[in-house]
C-alpha cells in the first residue's frame, strides 16, 4: 500500500503530525509513506524515520492556484491507494482528489464534502491536536472518541550528527559547559511571548552558576535575542550566544538536541525540543497546554489562571498580556531547579 498524507505548514503542526506517522507504521509496516508538504518542512521530515519521501509542495501557504494543484494532482494520479488530508483547509484536499485517489480521509472542513469520501465530523471527541491526527490512522467507524485510540507514540526527531558537528563547528559553539537553550519567539503572535526581560533573568541566574545560553529562533527573533542579551551585564553576555537568525530550520532542530534544558513559549521550537526529549519548561500565554502539551518525558508547563485565558487570541484583546506578564521569571528558575534535580 501507498499512502499520501497532505502535511500540515507550522513547525509544531508538522512535528505533532509524527505521532500519525507512526501509527501509520505500526499498522502497516510494509506500506510506502509519503508526506507532501512546503519544502522547508525536509528539515522535519527527513529526521522522521517514517516517513519514506518528503514531496515538495510549490503552493505557498494561502494561495489557492487550482491550476497548479490539477497539474500536480494529474502528475500523482495512479501512485497512491490512501490520501490523508491534516489541514482542515478546502484547497489543501485537492491534490489528491484531482490525483483520484481512491480512499481520501480527513476531518470535515470548509464544506469539502464532496472532494472527501472518509470524511470525519466528531473533531470535539477528541480534544488533543495529536489524538485528532491520530484518529485519521484508523477506521473512521473504530473512532467513536478519544478512549478508542490505542497509546500515542511521541514524536522523536534523529539527529543529523554531519550537519550537527558542520553547524558547531561553523558558528563556533563549545558544548564543554551546560547549555540552557531559550526559544523566546512565537510566529503566532504577542499573546504567545513571554517578556524578554523575563527571560533575561532566567539566562542571568544559569549563567552566575556556570552554564552557557544558546537563544534560538528564526530572522525575526533576532531582535529579541538582542534584547535578552542587552540586560545582561558584559560579562555575561559573552556566555549568551544569540542564534536567532543565524541558523537554519536544519541547523537549528539538530542543535536542539543540545541543550541541558529549554525554556521556550508555546511555539514550533518547543516541540522540537519535546521531539529531542530535552528537558523544558514550557510557557503558555493565551494558548493552552490541553490542546498542544509538549511531548517530553521531563516537563514543567507553567501558565497563569486568569480569568480570559486561553484566549487564543494573537492580540490580547484588553491589551493588557497579564496570562504573560503575571508569570513571574521566579515561577520558571524553580521549575529549571526541579528539572536539573531530576537528572
Amino acid at each position: 500500500m501507498k499512502i499520501l498524507v497532505i502535511g500540515p505548514s507550522w513547525v509544531g503542526d508538522m512535528v505533532m503530525s509524527q505521532c500519525l506517522y507512526k501509527l501509520l507504521k505500526q499498522q502497516y509496516p510494509q506500506a510506502q509513506l509519503d508526506v507532501l508538504a512546503p519544502n522547508w518542512c525536509n528539515a522535519l521530515l527527513t529526521r522522521m524515520p517514517e516517513v519514506d519521501n518528503a514531496i515538495a509542495m510549490p503552493i505557498g501557504h494561502g494561495a489557492l492556484q487550482i491550476a497548479l494543484r490539477y497539474k500536480m494532482g494529474k502528475q500523482l494520479a495512479g501512485v497512491y491507494d490512501w490520501a490523508i488530508i491534516q489541514p482542515n483547509s478546502f484547497k489543501s484536499a485537492f491534490i489528491p482528489f484531482f490525483a483520484g485517489i481512491k480512499k481520501r480521509t480527513a476531518w470535515k472542513g470548509e464544506s469539502r464534502y464532496f472532494i472527501i469520501n472518509d470524511l470525519r465530523n466528531n473533531r470535539d471527541n477528541f480534544p488533543l491536536m495529536i489524538e485528532r491526527y491520530s484518529a485519521l490512522a484508523f477506521d473512521k467507524k473504530e473512532m467513536t472518541d478519544s478512549k478508542a485510540l490505542p497509546v500515542i507514540p511521541f514524536p522523536s526527531l534523529t539527529v543529523n550528527q554531519k550537519n550537527l558537528d558542520n553547524t558547531l563547528n561553523k558558528l563556533t559553539l563549545s558544548v564543554d559547559q551546560k547549555i540552557l537553550g531559550l526559544c523566546p519567539g512565537a510566529e503566532f503572535g504577542p499573546s504567545k511571548r513571554w517578556p524578554d526581560s523575563y527571560y533575561a533573568k532566567v539566562a542571568q541566574e544559569r549563567i552566575e552558576a556556570g552554564w552557557q545560553v544558546w537563544v534560538f529562533g528564526g530572522e525575526k527573533d533576532h531582535q529579541v535575542g538582542e534584547l535578552i542579551r542587552s540586560q545582561l551585564s558584559p560579562d555575561l553576555q559573552k556566555q549568551c550566544i544569540n542564534l536567532a537568525g543565524k541558523t537554519t530550520l536544519s541547523e537549528a532542530v539538530d542543535l536542539l538536541s543540545l541543550p541541558n534544558i529549554v525554556v521556550s513559549n508555546d511555539s514550533g521550537l518547543m516541540h522540537v525540543a519535546a521531539a529531542h526529549n530535552r528537558p523544558l519548561v514550557a510557557v503558555y500565554g493565551s494558548s493552552s497546554p490541553k490542546y498542544t502539551p509538549p511531548l517530553s518525558q521531563h516537563v514543567r508547563v507553567l501558565h497563569t489562571d486568569i480569568g480570559c485565558r486561553p484566549c487564543f487570541k494573537k492580540q490580547c484583546k484588553f491589551g493588557h498580556l497579564k496570562c504573560l506578564t503575571e508569570l513571574l521569571p521566579s515561577r520558571a528558575t524553580a521549575a529549571v531547579h526541579s528539572l536539573i534535580k531530576e537528572q
